[in-house]
């Protein structure tokens, strides 16, 4: 599943609706973190990209909420689901700056691959040097 997070619902049901009108299922979470919405990974990629292109754009007007609220600028997070080997998962929160350096130079199929990995080497951590892989 591919995991999209808003911190409004009126963003999160613009965003729901764009993608039920593309035919894609979703799953709604209320999380610690905010609220979640995940999708299937097997999009096409016109769909994909359309769904990015959305979520660029109410992330921009999520921006723009946070950044009217007293101290909004303060209080501006990012983070990723990080799903663990044992089934867990979990939301590892950003830099917002970081998360957006990220989100400009890798997809968040490939984010989500580097923080799968990283968690799976924090909880089985390699004993040898890895030229001795």
């Amino acid at each position: 599943m591919m995991d999209y997070m808003f911190f409004d619902t009126a963003l999160r049901d613009r965003f729901v609706s764009h993608a039920r009108s593309l035919g894609v299922a979703c799953q709604l979470e209320d999380d610690s973190m905010g609220l979640l919405v995940s999708v299937p990974e097997d999009l096409d990629e016109a769909v994909e990209a359309s769904l990015e292109q959305h979520y660029d754009e109410l992330q921009e007007a999520q921006s723009n909420l946070m950044d009217q609220m007293e101290g909004g600028t303060q209080k501006h997070v990012a983070g990723f689901r990080l799903d663990l080997p044992d089934g867990q998962s979990c939301m590892v929160a950003l830099d917002p700056d970081i998360a957006n350096r990220l989100l400009a130079n890798f997809s968040l199929e490939e984010i989500q691959a580097l923080f799968a990995t990283v968690g799976r080497n924090a909880l089985n951590p390699l004993d040898s040097p890895l030229c001795k892989r």
